[in-house]
């Protein structure tokens, strides 16, 4: 049996169809899911990765995620995520980027995005820093929302890394936005900078025009 497989009857046998309708309705019915919630689903997820990791080469692993993220149940992308994200770190092939804005725009959802942001395009343009011009532009300029998003949270593990001049000019850029997502986007990434640096947040915010949403999300922290 392969590792799609093995994950697959593992999940589908933990099943929990009312759990499912719970978690269906939180994403207003955009994915169909087994109902695991996310601990027993790690687990199960562990279990499954334990047997094949000799295997897991980094093609491998980038055909598996791709298989998974195929399939109609959301915690198969969940683990397709946390596959790439676990074996992938630090070991990315330029290249790459290809497959992980394949990723954002497919079966895209705030759940998904930010933590592909997060942990697979924002350790990507650690591990490639040369690149963060051309690909952030690339994405904040693009019509696909999701990019956008994308753009504004891939240095919210950055810490005293964030490149906060690169932060600032996506937030301008995207400051009149009408979109949701965005403008939440542009406060959190404001926010989880105000944890390393809160005087400049407080002035950027002070001298820019935001949404209010995108304000007050910036300031939640700041007292």
């Amino acid at each position: 049996m392969d590792f799609t497989t093995s994950l697959m009857a593992i999940l589908e046998s933990n099943a929990n169809a009312e759990e499912a309708v719970r978690m269906e309705a939180y994403m207003k019915n955009r994915f169909s899911y087994y109902g695991i919630k996310a601990p027993i689903r790690k687990a199960l997820f562990k279990n499954v990765v334990r047997e094949y990791i000799p295997k897991l080469s980094h093609n491998h692993v980038i055909r598996i995620a791709n298989t998974l993220y195929k399939k109609p149940k959301r915690e198969l992308h969940y683990c397709a995520m946390e596959l790439v994200d676990q074996f992938l770190k630090k070991k990315y092939n330029i290249a790459d980027i290809d497959f992980i804005e394949q990723l954002i725009t497919t079966n895209s959802w705030w759940d998904s995005v930010d933590f592909i942001a997060k942990h697979i395009l924002g350790k990507y343009l650690l591990q490639f820093p040369d690149q963060v011009p051309l690909i952030i532009e690339k994405f904040s300029d693009s019509d696909n929302m999701w990019l956008n998003r994308s753009a504004l949270l891939f240095q919210l593990g950055y810490k005293d890394k964030t490149d906060f001049q690169l932060l600032c000019k996506l937030c301008e850029q995207h400051k009149s936005s009408n979109e949701f997502f965005i403008k939440k986007a542009v406060g959190w990434a404001l926010r989880e900078y105000s944890k390393v640096n809160p005087e400049a947040v407080v002035q950027f915010v002070s001298e820019t025009k935001l949404k209010h949403l995108s304000e007050k999300e910036a300031l939640k922290r700041i007292k």
